[in-house]
Order: structure tokens, then sequence, then C-alpha cells
């Protein structure tokens, strides 16, 4: 069964029906907006990096369903590992009309595909499309950001967005990020922080991610 599970033609159906779950669940929930300022100039097209947790990988396209309501042509690009559970969650960003950019945030000094991830994100980026990380992808540890978010910001010239959602009603998945998803007709808080440069620590801007999901948290409390 696991090997079945794990075919490339079973994938994609598996991404394509959790995309249209994450599609009715989030379309379903009353969302309220907060940091809307902060979240203005890249709604309106000016490119930079999105950044924010693994564990809130799901709720976040609401972040971009909602920008683009002023600018439905606003192009992103996500950086997902080369690994099998990173081609599976990219594929399920392309149903949010999500460009992917496969590579990892390189640790220890080893390259995983990091530098061709990069490339593409500053081709990306440089074409006017934003750039999202998950800092701590794609296997942790958990809320522990690698450099690429600020190095990739630094090099390309852009501001880092850190952000969060949440919802009132989700479930935990039993993941080493403790994964979100979100279950639907419930309420929930997207939260944007005040947009970072590139050359500032990767301390700060992880600071700032955190803060963001504590305070998307305790909205939905």
């Amino acid at each position: 069964m696991k090997r079945v599970l794990q075919h490339p033609a079973v994938q994609a159906v598996l991404a394509w029906i959790v995309s249209r779950y994450l599609r009715f669940a989030l379309g379903t929930t009353r969302w309220t907006l907060h940091g809307e300022a902060h979240l203005t100039p890249f709604a309106a097209g000016t490119p930079g990096v999105i950044a924010f947790w693994h564990e809130r990988l799901p709720l976040m396209p609401a972040l971009l369903l909602r920008a683009r309501r002023s600018r439905p042509d606003l192009a992103a690009h996500i950086l997902a590992s080369r690994h099998r559970d990173g081609r599976f969650l990219g594929e399920i960003m392309r149903g949010f009309g999500v460009g992917v950019a496969h590579g990892s945030t390189a640790r220890g000094g080893q390259d995983k595909g990091g530098a061709a991830g990069a490339r593409s994100l500053l081709s990306a980026l440089a074409e006017g499309s934003h750039a999202v990380i998950t800092p701590d992808g794609p296997r942790g540890p958990r809320r522990q950001a690698a450099p690429g978010v600020a190095q990739l910001a630094a090099r390309a010239g852009v501001l880092v967005l850190p952000c969060a959602a949440q919802t009132r009603w989700h479930i935990v998945l039993p993941t080493w990020d403790r994964m979100i998803l979100p279950l639907p007709f419930g309420r929930g808080a997207l939260v944007c922080h005040p947009a970072l440069p590139g050359g500032d620590t990767l301390e700060a801007i992880a600071s700032a991610m955190s803060a963001a999901a504590d305070e998307a948290d305790a909205l939905c409390a």
C-alpha cells in the first residue's frame, strides 16, 4: 500500500484532492486581515519574499487569494524540496496558481538543490513575481530558520514580509512541524508584520514570523 501511495500518478491525484479541499475550507472561512498596510505594497505588485513557518503552509493560500482581489495576475513562486514530500506540497500549491522552484535551503554546508532553487527564485523576483519561503522546511527543525530567506532577499534587493494565518477550527497533524489543517465554515486571521530588509539578521526575521504566528493564534483562540 505504501508503494502504491508513493506512485507519482497516485501522488498527483492526492495533491489535486488536497488542493480542492483547501480551496473549500479556506473559501468558507470568514477571514480578517491584520496588518493590511504591510501587505499593500506586495499586493500592488512590488516583488518580495513572503516568509512564514512550514506549519502554516495549508493556510497561507488564503493570503494570496486575498491579495489577488485587487490584482488577479499577481504571481508567486514557492521553494519546494526535491524530496517526495516537497514535490507533493508543490503540486498542491500549483492548484492555487503558485509556481514551484525545486530545491531546499542547505543546512550544515550541504547543497541539496538550494543553489538551483535560489536561482529560480531570483529569476522569478526579477520578473516581478513574489518568492514564497518556509525557512524551516522541508524537514525542520521546527521554527528554526535556515539562512536562505535572508540571503535571497539581500541578493534580490527586496523586502521580507513575515506573515502567518490561523483558523478557529483546525486539526494539528502529527508531523515534525505540527502542520495545521483548516476545517471549513469557521473564522480565520491573516497576519502580516512590517516588512524587513533582506540584510536584517536571520534572528530578526525568525522572530517576526513567530510573532505573526502567535498573534494569529491569539486572534483565533
